[in-house]
């Protein structure tokens, strides 16, 4: 027969055991755990990019009453500036922001016209994205959003003046960030802005109307850095 002291050793032994293994299991999971928490504390909402962009216009446009008529406008490179805001780690609001000019020429019917005239464009964009975050440190990106251009600096060449005027345009956009470390990556996107402003123009002493569809790619690579 086993005595009542050995089965009360037996007991105390399996307790301290089990207490043991617990104390144990409790440290390794905080051991793994720790760091993934201090990564996830490290970072902020706040992510900014420089990029160099660029601006690839489609050629088209019209000027009203002119049949044939048609318009072609220049092509440029620029940097650009964006801030992101990222609500979880799918789902972030970036606003871009850059300014550039396009020169506007006459094509079709009105070719004789040569170059009609320039004008500097502002268009800040605001995009709502969606962030896949299933590739480790390649993350890719979709997004939608709406432009405001705001056109400034405005003048005639052929034409004695020119007015494109302000408008809102739709923006879609894919990219993709390739992160360095937990701060730093490098990006490539692009946007496609669905812009087609109303202008005024005084070509010869008369008063000219139309629409330029302008609808530019923008192409860009550049750095990102996540706060």
């Amino acid at each position: 027969m086993i005595s009542s002291n050995i089965v009360r050793a037996i007991i105390t032994a399996a307790a301290l055991v089990a207490a043991c293994t617990a104390e144990a299991a409790d440290l390794t999971t905080a051991q793994f755990t720790a760091p993934a928490a201090a990564a996830a504390a490290d970072t902020t909402p706040w992510q900014i990019r420089l990029r160099g962009l660029n601006v690839i216009t489609n050629d088209s446009g019209r000027v009203d009453g002119l049949q044939g008529s048609d318009l072609s406008f220049s092509n440029t490179v620029i940097p650009e500036f964006d801030i992101s805001y990222f609500f979880n780690e799918n789902i972030a609001a970036e606003l871009i922001l850059g300014t550039t000019y396009a020169n506007v020429y006459g094509s079709g019917s009105i070719s004789t016209l040569g170059e009609i005239g320039k004008t500097w464009l502002l268009p800040p964009t605001l995009t709502l994205q969606y962030h896949f975050t299933d590739f480790g440190t390649f993350r890719p990106y979709v997004g939608a959003g709406v432009n405001y251009t705001l056109f400034y600096n405005q003048s005639g060449k052929s034409a004695r003046s020119l007015d494109v005027k302000n408008t809102f345009g739709v923006a879609l956009q894919a990219g993709f960030d390739y992160m360095v470390d937990d701060h730093w990556g490098v990006n490539f996107d692009a946007k496609k802005i669905f812009l087609r402003p109303d202008f005024e123009a005084n070509v010869g002493g008369a008063g000219v109307s139309g629409k330029a569809k302008l609808d530019p790619w923008l192409i860009g690579a550049g750095v990102t850095y996540r706060f």
